[in-house]
């Protein structure tokens, strides 16, 4: 089940955040920006620099930027080039060239797509939580097509700091794109409005959702019978006994509430519910 980030918990209160928005229309935010504040006094001192904005005389922010594909590559690179502020130290076509770029480049912000090889699925995600270990005072921009509440779980999970997720389709506007990598430099974050919506979505999805009352392994076992497989497969499957999967299973039923038909019927049911529930979660291609 999706959570919600652990950073996320009571954060105004606790941490001294500053929270102020970057405006699409008069109603809508376009991205939400948090700023860090160290001292809890400075959280009242509206003097303070606002996120996204340099003191004057501040240094050029080195930026190292990964994208797969050689349009968005030049696009985003004649930005920063002609972007007083920003020094564009080096660009990479995937992960691996990605993760050599920051060892020896040394940057303040990476900029990186979330799909590019070597997986072609999440690289992107997985080095901004990998540079969290290894490089933590590199922030972190990462860009997606899609406003999927997975890829912001995943970036988020491990704080928010220094990071930040933004649509593709924000990269037109300079201010924004600019605004993301500012604020991530100075050790704030910024979360597209978008995937925050996506977010929230999905929290009240599973929170509404019938699985929702079914623990880990609970899940586990209900994911083999969508599987078509039998009690001693699950068993076999997951090393448990057969004993301790109808034990499971007879839960998982009553949570249900399929506890007044034939086994069959219960089994055939559950796993309708599991694949439509796991449908229904499936962000749109």
């Amino acid at each position: 089940m999706l959570s919600r980030p652990a950073c996320w918990a009571n954060a105004p209160f606790s941490c001294g955040l500053r929270v102020c928005t970057r405006r699409l229309t008069p109603v809508r935010a376009a991205v939400i920006v948090v700023s860090y504040v160290t001292d809890p006094a400075a959280a009242e001192d509206v003097s303070t620099v606002a996120p996204g904005h340099r003191a004057p005389g501040a240094r050029a922010i080195r930026v190292v930027l990964a994208d797969d594909s050689y349009l968005v590559r030049e696009a985003i690179a004649h930005v920063l080039e002609t972007e007083p502020g920003f020094d564009l130290v080096a660009t990479c076509e995937d992960g691996d060239a990605l993760v050599a770029a920051v060892d020896a480049e040394r940057p303040d912000v990476v900029l990186t797509d979330i799909r590019m090889p070597p997986s072609g699925d999440d690289e992107g995600i997985t080095v901004a939580n990998r540079l969290r270990a290894t490089h933590p005072e590199v922030g972190v921009v990462v860009v997606s097509q899609y406003a999927d509440p997975r890829y912001g779980v995943a970036l988020l999970e491990g704080g928010s700091e220094r990071r930040a997720y933004l649509l593709k389709e924000r990269l037109h506007d300079r201010a924004q794109l600019t605004g993301a990598l500012l604020a991530v430099a100075d050790g704030g974050s910024v979360v597209d409005s978008k995937v925050v919506e996506a977010l929230i979505s999905a929290q009240i999805r599973d929170e509404s959702s019938p699985l929702a009352a079914l623990t880990p392994r609970e899940l586990e076992i209900l994911s083999e019978i969508a599987q078509g497989k039998s009690n001693q497969a699950i068993a076999d499957q997951l090393v448990l006994s057969k004993r301790a999967v109808e034990k499971h299973i007879n839960a998982i039923f009553l949570k249900l509430d399929l506890t007044r038909d034939d086994d069959v019927s219960r089994r055939v049911k559950a796993a309708l519910i599991y694949l439509a529930q796991r449908s229904a979660a499936e962000p749109a291609a």
